[in-house]
């Protein structure tokens, strides 16, 4: 999967760092137009600057772009994906959200120099490559010059198996995005690990989708964490979880250490 060197420039944006938290836009396609606004309205009201979509998420691209255009420009970061032709791909998303994109992932490495041109050109501010597979990702970082990979499985409480990926993303000042981290078997404890991490983490008066959103960003590779939400009060819930301090004694429990390993 060696990338021609030639044809990649280097990172145009050293440390690209986006904001801790954002609100995944897999689910604003879902729910009534207006409710998606309201949703992407409710993340703002509460902090929240980071938010991505995917012209594969319905309508999603043009719910979030009427919700943002009233927002001022200069305060938030959107992100999106490449379906299809890599340059059509941005143009298209561009007029869907009637907003300039900063970050534009892709999941095949035939994309990259395009994006890098796009990069080069100032037309966006960072590349991305977006993935499952993590061994995928991990050979992206080694061979593309990325500014930032999302990964979207197996970096979560439950599931590290990603961590190689992490520790290269680190080596190569690449920032790591991470989201599905509230799962099922998150927020209904479904597994035996689950039960047994929810119950360490109760005696520190900490519940278990808390410690999943604030998991992922102790390791020093990961940046943010994307949050999905289909309702006002979906966001506001998860956002409420994020501003909950969780104690940093938990993190050093020898019960919690040991499930983890």
């Amino acid at each position: 999967m060696a990338a021609p060197s030639h044809v990649l420039s280097p990172r145009s944006t050293v440390g690209f760092r986006p904001p801790r938290f954002g609100l995944s836009g897999s689910h604003l396609g879902e729910p009534a137009p207006d409710a998606a606004v309201a949703t992407v309205d409710a993340a703002y009201q509460a902090g929240i600057r980071f938010f991505d979509t995917s012209p594969a998420y319905g309508d999603s691209e043009v719910r979030l772009g009427t919700a943002l255009q009233k927002r001022p420009r200069g305060e938030f970061l959107v992100s999106t994906k490449v379906v299809g032709d890599p340059e059509e791909s941005v143009q298209t998303s561009r007029e869907r959200l009637g907003l300039a994109v900063d970050l534009v992932f892709a999941r095949e490495e035939s994309a990259y120099p395009v994006l890098d041109g796009l990069r080069r050109d100032g037309v966006i501010k960072a590349v991305g490559a977006v993935s499952d597979d993590w061994i995928q990702l991990d050979h992206l970082v080694r061979d593309v010059a990325l500014d930032c990979v999302l990964l979207t499985a197996h970096y979560s409480l439950l599931d590290r198996s990603a961590a190689p990926l992490l520790d290269r993303c680190v080596a190569r000042g690449v920032s790591v995005i991470v989201s599905s981290v509230l799962t099922p078997q998150v927020l209904q404890a479904e597994s035996v690990q689950a039960r047994r991490i929810s119950a360490v983490c109760e005696r520190y008066g900490v519940s278990l989708p808390q410690a999943a959103l604030a998991f992922p960003s102790r390791h020093s590779a990961v940046t943010s964490v994307l949050i999905a939400a289909a309702s006002p009060a979906e966001i506001r819930a998860d956002a409420a979880l994020v501003r909950q301090p969780v104690p940093e004694k938990l993190w050093r429990d020898p019960e919690l250490l040991r499930l983890l390993s």
